[in-house]
């Protein structure tokens, strides 16, 4: 089963990024565990990252379309982005939001998130490991 996992606004700088919050993998590496981890429970991993809105929203209305279950981090737009949060809305497939940090432990205003509301359930604060728990809790929300 083919699976999206969409990538927001500057996690394609992972490697220039603090890595006391974002972990020390690079872009690259994080996509390679993605696909990896997701073939182990038999999914095939579709990774994506933009830092364009309107790309994000694109790829929302694909993964509606084509009924793909979708794992989102919509880094810096979590936080306002109500035009991605209705994109995501769209979605009959289970949606999951990541974060490799813990947005509850940073600035207050990383304490909201519009996308929350329409996603089957969040995981965050676990670095990259927040994606292979994530692809795990997809495959058991399938199935």
């Amino acid at each position: 089963m083919k699976i999206i996992v969409i990538n927001g606004p500057n996690l394609a700088r992972l490697d220039i990024r603090d890595s006391s919050i974002y972990g020390d993998l690079n872009y690259s590496e994080l996509k390679s565990l993605i696909e990896t981890s997701s073939k182990k429970v038999g999914f095939e991993a579709d990774v994506r990252q933009s830092n364009d809105e309107a790309t994000i929203i694109g790829w929302l209305h694909e993964a509606a379309d084509s009924k793909t279950p979708v794992i989102i981090n919509p880094a810096a737009f979590t936080h306002y982005s109500y035009a991605i949060r209705d994109a995501a809305e769209l979605l009959t497939t289970p949606l999951i939001e990541v974060h490799l940090s813990n947005p509850m432990a940073r600035e207050e205003f990383r304490h909201t998130s519009v996308i929350s509301g329409v996603a089957n359930g969040t995981i965050t604060g676990f670095g990259p490991n927040s994606y292979v728990l994530a692809i795990n809790a997809l495959k058991a929300l399938l199935g």
